[in-house]
């Protein structure tokens, strides 16, 4: 529970502490932020971190991005595959009818 809140915490308080970044990197927008918090937390804390005023992102920085993307996209991927077993008429084996 705790490594799934990490990354939203740390971009919380990285809003917090240092709201200059977040204005620098998002343009002042508050809408992409708040998306990237709630869908892709881990990309948006690498983002603001890697993000360089008047740059932007150099190309090792987005090589580091896409591996958050990757995170992200692993965790809702598991997340998705460990409650399969919730889903009604679900069943972990095909059936196959019987030959005989």
């Amino acid at each position: 529970m705790f490594a799934a809140m990490f990354p939203r915490l740390g971009t919380f308080f990285i809003w917090l502490a240092r709201p200059n970044m977040f204005s620098a990197a998002f343009n002042g927008s508050w809408f992409w932020p708040i998306l990237g918090i709630i869908f892709l937390p881990f990309t948006t804390l690498m983002y603001v971190i890697l993000w360089t005023p008047s740059i932007g992102l150099t190309a090792w920085y987005w090589l580091w991005l896409i591996m958050a993307v990757v995170i992200d996209v692993m965790h809702w991927s598991s997340a998705a595959y460990s409650n399969r077993n919730y889903i009604p008429g679900y069943t972990t084996t095909p059936t196959r009818p019987d030959i005989g």
